[in-house]
């Protein structure tokens, strides 16, 4: 049976690591084995390393991607929330009778009368 794998995301400082463990000598396999990874992937990352992809002003880019992403996230959760916030709020004005009302055990609240009851 085939192993499954969950999708990582790598750091680009931690993918310049390995490609310049490969580049130093380090044989793909042996890095592979090492950080879990796939030869392919490792050949990817050496391509792309070889043409400036792994650079300081690339990482910066990762970066701040990663938390635009992130504040967008949380953006959309905190909008979520508001949201529920203002329903609960106005069930809570529309919902509650007084306390002081009567009620009935079997039947609930006494029923006001409506405009239409009082001619």
């Amino acid at each position: 049976m085939a192993k499954h794998r969950t999708h990582r995301t790598h750091s680009i400082a931690f993918k310049r690591q390995v490609v310049e463990e490969y580049l130093a000598g380090e044989t793909l396999h042996g890095l592979a084995r090492r950080h879990e990874l796939s030869r392919t992937l490792i050949r990817i990352w050496v391509d792309k390393y070889e043409t400036g992809a792994f650079d300081e002003d690339a990482e910066a880019a990762s970066t701040l991607q990663e938390y635009e992403a992130r504040i967008a996230a949380l953006e959309r959760l905190v909008g979520k929330q508001a949201l529920e916030l203002e329903f609960l709020r106005g069930a809570q004005r529309q919902g509650r009778p007084p306390r002081s009302a009567p009620m009935s055990v079997i039947t609930g609240p006494k029923a006001s009368p409506s405009p239409k009851d009082a001619d």
